[in-house]
């Protein structure tokens, strides 16, 4: 009678398994076929004006009701009042662009950094400063100190009309200009009374103004930022839903003294301690899941708490990225750049879906859009390739290498958006290069397309001489994927990583059940199945008849 029972256990546990496989198959099959339709446009109508939750009307201050003439006019009329708003904003990142690494005394930050896009700022400054916090960044003379360079609108706008142009070295157009050069549109010149007398609180417009098109569009650098975010619907980011929590930035991202919480160059990894007190002093990272949701959020599915110790929680409730209706950029070949049509003019090749495919000033790119993360450990260690480490030209450069492995305990499974590209590299001094892209100058690679020039100027602007042979290189930047949280009803599935070939597949050192498969196994246990299923109706049979007979 064991015997019976264990067979008959056996066989449901095999016909479970049956059914568990097939319910993979079908997510899969439904993961593959339905990911166009996760990306439907948010819509902006009926969504209600948000009210300022300001106790000043900036509108009836004495000190904002003239006509400025500059950017920094309207800073030195702020500072009447906010009198250590300036200073405040100097210590911080998104001013001074540089953070040393406490463990290794690297220094990091926009200004040393080389990425894979437009690669570095080094003599660049007059156009990137378009997204610096302040005006009149266009060389290494640029004054970090002076409080009246500092720019509160870029931050502070709510009229949705203050634009910094690149080129203009942090400065907004103060008279009408062609914007962008060559397309016969104007924009009028930028009402600088109007804008100061209407500041308020920071929103996704404005954080977003920057933060949306780093890299040099829209989309482009992240994947998990872009324009639709400033009003996006429910299905896109259930935190940033317009009709619904609404959040700004500065809900999670909160602010001491204009220093702005979490850093891609000190990113916290894992977060152990359990929801914060809003308000609570102390030095914790405030911008983590589970800041506010605890370590234990899975009320319902409680099994479910059970993953947190090795994964991150935007693994699975960030299923994709660039899930709205723009595309991310996901390659950049640099080594096709400086291309002329017959008549020496620059090109420009559109995609099917109207991006720019190829650029004289930039090469070739890819895009993608619902676009399935890469995982990797990371226990919040990043590695970067700095100008000057050492390039051989014969691997892929990690630029930014995310460290952490199983056997870490403060490493957990993220998600990333991983950029590949294709960009210089001194062959001399073997190391990436830096080179002169912007300007009106002769070096400037945008306006004569000569790599040579590029090179030795931006080379020497590090205080290397170009060793005047230069090479491409392959290279890859890691992007966490953070924002675009969908809601939990579109969160991943079980299926989606315990199925052969899962999410997962490709993360060492993890055993998840239902992930493999041996043949030789599966095709014994076949045949024990229904072997035990013949015995059980031969056993049943032999049992009726016996019955019928001592009837």
């Amino acid at each position: 009678m064991k015997k019976q029972r264990y067979i008959i256990g056996y066989l449901l546990f095999l016909i479970g398994g049956v059914m568990v496989s097939s319910a993979g198959y079908a997510s899969a099959k439904a993961e593959t076929m339905q990911k166009p339709a996760a990306a439907i446009p948010a819509t902006t109508a009926n969504t209600k004006k948000a009210k300022s939750n300001s106790t000043a009307d900036h509108s009836k201050f004495k000190e904002l009701d003239k006509n400025f003439n500059s950017g920094p006019e309207v800073t030195k009329a702020c500072l009447t009042c906010h009198t250590e708003a300036a200073k405040q904003v100097h210590a911080t990142k998104h001013w001074t662009w540089e953070f040393i690494n406490p463990a290794t005394k690297r220094k990091l930050g926009k200004k040393n950094v080389i990425n894979n896009f437009c690669t570095s700022t080094k003599t660049n400054e007059t156009f990137c400063s378009a997204c610096h916090v302040g005006y009149g960044w266009k060389d290494d003379k640029f004054d970090f100190t002076e409080e009246a360079a500092v720019d509160c609108l870029a931050c502070h706008d709510t009229t949705k009309s203050y634009k910094k142009i690149p080129g203009l070295s942090g400065h907004p157009n103060y008279k009408k200009m062609e914007w962008p050069p060559h397309s016969g549109k104007f924009r009028p010149a930028t009402d600088l009374k109007k804008i100061a007398q209407n500041v308020g609180q920071t929103s996704r417009d404005t954080c977003g103004g920057c933060h949306f098109y780093g890299g040099g569009g829209d989309a482009v650098k992240h994947g998990d930022l872009d324009s639709s975010l400033k009003q996006p619907g429910k299905y896109l980011d259930v935190h940033m839903d317009a009709k619904g929590l609404n959040f700004s930035c500065g809900k999670c991202h909160l602010s001491d003294s204009h220093e702005v919480s979490g850093s891609r160059y000190a990113p916290t990894s894992i977060d152990k301690k359990g929801a914060i007190m809003r308000g609570k002093a102390g030095e914790r990272n405030p911008t983590t899941c589970v800041a506010c949701h605890d370590n234990a959020p899975h009320k319902e599915y409680a099994k479910l708490n059970d993953h947190t110790d090795k994964i991150a929680c935007q693994t699975c409730h960030i299923p994709e990225f660039a899930r709205g209706p723009r595309e991310t950029k996901m390659t950049w070949d640099w080594s096709t750049a400086g291309k002329l049509d017959e008549k020496g003019h620059p090109i420009k090749i559109n995609s099917s879906s109207g991006a720019v495919a190829y650029d004289s000033k930039k090469g070739d790119f890819t895009y993608d859009r619902v676009v399935i993360p890469e995982y990797k450990w990371f226990n919040g260690e990043v590695k970067f390739t700095l100008f000057g480490d050492k390039v051989d030209g014969s691997d892929i450069v990690k630029i930014n290498d995310m460290m952490g492995g199983p056997d870490d305990p403060n490493a957990l499974i993220w998600p990333f958006k991983v950029f590949r590209g294709k960009q210089p590299y001194d062959v001399g001094n073997q190391t990436l290069a830096v080179f002169h892209t912007a300007g009106k100058d002769e070096a400037a690679f945008w306006g004569n397309f000569d790599w040579e020039k590029s090179m030795k100027a931006g080379m020497a602007s590090t205080g290397v001489e170009y060793s005047g042979k230069m090479a491409f290189v392959e290279t890859e930047m890691s992007w966490p994927i953070t924002h675009m949280v969908a809601p939990k009803e579109d969160a991943l599935t079980c299926a989606q990583c315990h199925k052969e070939n899962g999410r997962l597949s490709k993360v060492a050192g993890i055993y998840q059940p239902g992930t493999n498969s041996t043949p030789i196994l599966d095709m014994l246990g076949s045949i024990v199945a229904w072997l035990t299923l013949l015995g059980v109706i031969i056993h049943g049979g032999i049992r009726v008849i016996q019955s019928r007979k001592g009837a």
